[in-house]
């Protein structure tokens, strides 16, 4: 049975096919060659990835990843398609899932949401569960440095506290689009947003979102 990360992978995989190497992303100053080169790099040079937790080893991340922009670009994306080797903990399938359905969600939606001519992604059920799950367990660490109180809920009413403080911000929306905001991509994400209209300002311009 294909798996969330199996199928965002491909998605991803096509979505940079059809962009371009030179077409924009939602991630700052990178284009779309710049975003499958970090994806092949944190699947496969792990000895580099390392650059994406710690400060100190970001610079030879930066170098490592430049190099690997600069090969041809189907080439990156075949890297893509067919995953990671088999030395790699992402090979394993209880990993990959665990790291990946989230990660190639968000970068797909990097690339796609970066069109002119984006339209809304229907999500089916379980898909959209599994993201509010992965949300609930990273929610403090994606907005642990929010400059506001953090709550994230869903339409249900289903809570989750991203950052505890004051003034709150309640941004309510579909897992997915608190997904996306909770990851930095404020201006792109599908939620409403409660609270204080400074607090709220605060919170949609600030770029301490995400991990």
């Amino acid at each position: 049975m294909s798996t969330h990360a199996k199928r965002e992978r491909l998605l991803l995989a096509d979505l940079l096919e059809a962009a371009g190497p030179d077409a924009p992303t939602l991630c700052e100053g990178w284009t779309a060659r710049d975003l499958a080169a970090h994806v092949v790099v944190r699947e496969r040079r792990p000895d580099a990835a390392g650059g994406l937790l710690v400060k100190q080893l970001a610079p030879r991340l930066d170098r490592i990843q430049a190099e690997f922009a600069e090969k041809p670009y189907e080439e990156l994306i075949q890297l893509i398609r067919t995953g990671p080797p088999r030395f790699s903990p992402f090979s394993l399938k209880q990993v990959d899932e665990a790291s990946n359905a989230v990660e190639f969600y968000v970068h797909a939606e990097d690339v796609r949401r970066a069109q002119p001519d984006w339209s809304p992604r229907e999500l089916d059920p379980v898909f959209s569960e599994a993201l509010w799950s992965r949300l609930e367990r990273m929610a403090r660490m994606m907005g642990r440095k929010a400059p506001v109180g953090l709550v994230l809920r869903r339409p249900d009413g289903q809570t989750a506290v991203a950052h505890k403080g004051a003034p709150v911000v309640t941004v309510t929306g579909e897992p997915a689009e608190l997904l996306m905001f909770a990851f930095g991509r404020q201006d792109a994400a599908d939620v409403q947003l409660e609270g204080d209209k400074a607090a709220v300002d605060r919170l949609t311009e600030t770029k301490a979102l995400g991990l």
